[in-house]
């Protein structure tokens, strides 16, 4: 086994370790809550674009229950990251702008774990080495 071929390996378990854990993360914390218990959720939703709690609450959702599952198996996990990297900029600049850094690290984390994830691509671990063209490098 040449290096490079390690270092390959030891990138796209990296790859499929960030992938998996920030996906399962978002699933589990934010979005699944979110999914199972819309009624509540419907009340406690912020609505910065006054597009109606219910219409809100289903793009959260989006973000945080289908996209998650896309990056989950490496299927347009470029393309699903956007959503959910925009989910935490508006939660963080316009719902929560008085948040100081400490208190929205968690949020700013996230932020870096996805943009790491858009820039690097899920890697070779991935269900997407198996679709055709442009959908591969989505």
């Amino acid at each position: 086994m040449t290096s490079s071929f390690a270092g390959d390996r030891a990138q796209d378990l990296g790859l499929l370790f960030l992938r998996i854990s920030g996906a399962l993360f978002v699933l589990f914390v934010h979005g699944l809550p979110k999914l199972l218990d819309f009624k509540t959720q419907l009340t406690l939703i912020e609505d910065p674009f006054h597009m109606g709690a219910t219409l809100t609450l289903c793009l959260a959702i989006f973000a945080e229950v289908l996209c998650p599952l896309f990056i989950l198996t490496g299927v347009l996990a470029r393309l699903a990251c956007l959503p959910i990297l925009f989910l935490l900029l508006v939660a963080l600049l316009w719902v929560h702008p008085e948040w100081s850094v400490e208190q929205g690290q968690f949020g700013w984390l996230l932020i870096i774990l996805f943009t790491t994830l858009l820039i690097a691509g899920p890697g070779r671990l991935a269900l997407t080495v198996r679709l055709p063209g442009a959908l591969r490098h989505a």
